[in-house]
């Protein structure tokens, strides 16, 4: 009867049954198991891995790019690394492993990984360690904001005044929210260099020209204004191609809501307008009438107009009497005089007293707000 076994071919002992049934395997290696074990490594694992940091925002350079991680210390991230550099022979099945990290000191880990699989029907195990270094660097992002790096500054003014503390403050609001939601979105170029505020305005400068955009458009969506760019040749890049820095200039209406003033064309019948909006066309309302105003499409919002003040002006005053439909009698504020004055239709008598404003064009009713 003639021997049916397979030998290897290595060592001329027979071969298992596993490696007969299958003798070249995933891994191409046609011999028995002692052969096949002898050179056997469960396990790949580099010498050493290095996992550069930020050393001022936390971020990991990860292939060609810096990666925000929010971690706390860097053990976790460490363990990631490692799980990447790693390779386990393509035999094994059934592969689990674990780790347990060592930290030496603030800037070495040591790694130390146990796995076990199966290989040809048997079980097999491997320990093996590996050291990874804390590198501290500096990513592109901080090196730019250290640097004062910035593409575009948004300058926030206002026309023929100073711009108020409100506007002021949503503006440098506005660009925080906008940055932050660009950021959360994983956008590492989004950033503030400087904001800072001027004798005539708020001065911001951000790292690219979308921001700079973007923060013009939503100020002046919610002020009203305009604004338009103007581009500066700062340099050449690398391949040549030029590098403009871009300015955004805004441009706030000159009167703002609760403005009260006096249109150079009115005549005295007309009266003051207290402003509602400043968005579009100017609008508001008449003093004397309580009639709507609305500026022409060519005045758009900054009709020829003088401020005589604002609601902030008004103060209460005894109201003596309401004489009609068209006039009311209250004291004179400064002089304590009776005086008969226009009553606008908004106004509705529930009261002692009464809101009016004082001015050059005269003595006002204001409405209730």
């Amino acid at each position: 009867m003639s021997d049916q076994r397979t030998f290897c071919p290595r060592c001329g002992d027979p071969m298992s049954d596993v490696a007969a049934s299958d003798p070249l395997g995933k891994s191409d290696v046609g011999v028995c198991d002692d052969c096949y074990f002898e050179q056997f490594e469960l396990v790949d694992a580099p010498d050493r891995i290095e996992v550069m940091v930020c050393a001022t925002c936390g971020a990991v350079h990860r292939g060609r790019r810096w990666v925000d991680v929010g971690a706390k210390d860097y053990t976790d991230v460490a363990i990631d690394e490692v799980a990447e550099a790693l390779s386990v022979h393509v035999d094994a099945e059934d592969v689990s492993w674990q780790v347990d990290p060592e930290q030496v000191d603030q800037n070495n880990i040591r790694m130390h990984c146990f796995f076990s699989g199966i290989v040809r029907g048997q079980f097999r195990e491997a320990q093996v360690t590996v050291p990874v270094l804390i590198s501290r660097q500096t990513c592109t992002r901080c090196g730019r904001i250290s640097g004062d790096y910035y593409a575009s500054i948004v300058q926030v003014r206002a026309a023929d005044r100073q711009p108020t503390k409100e506007e002021i403050e949503r503006s440098k609001e506005i660009a925080n929210k906008i940055v932050a939601d660009m950021e959360a979105t994983g956008d590492r170029n989004a950033f503030i260099t400087e904001m800072g505020e001027e004798k005539d305005g708020l001065d911001i400068k951000v790292s690219t020209n979308n921001i700079g955009k973007k923060i013009s458009n939503k100020v002046t969506e919610e002020f009203g204004g305009s604004w338009e760019d103007h581009e500066t040749l700062v340099t050449e890049d690398e391949d040549g191609n030029e590098v403009y820095r871009v300015t955004y200039a805004v441009r706030l209406p000159p009167f703002i809501p609760g403005d009260i003033i006096e249109l150079r064309d009115d005549d005295d019948s007309e009266g003051p307008i207290l402003v509602r909006s400043a968005h579009g066309n100017l609008k508001g309302v008449r003093l004397t009438t309580g009639e709507r105003y609305e500026a022409s499409y060519s005045e758009g919002d900054a009709p020829e107009a003088r401020k005589l003040g604002s609601l902030d002006d008004g103060v209460e005053t005894p109201l003596v009497t309401v004489e009609d439909e068209h006039a009311v009698q209250v004291l004179d504020p400064e002089t304590y005089e009776a005086k008969t004055i226009s009553r606008p239709d908004y106004f509705e008598p529930d009261g002692d007293t009464v809101r009016v404003f004082k001015s050059r064009a005269g003595l006002h009713v204001l409405p209730d707000e």
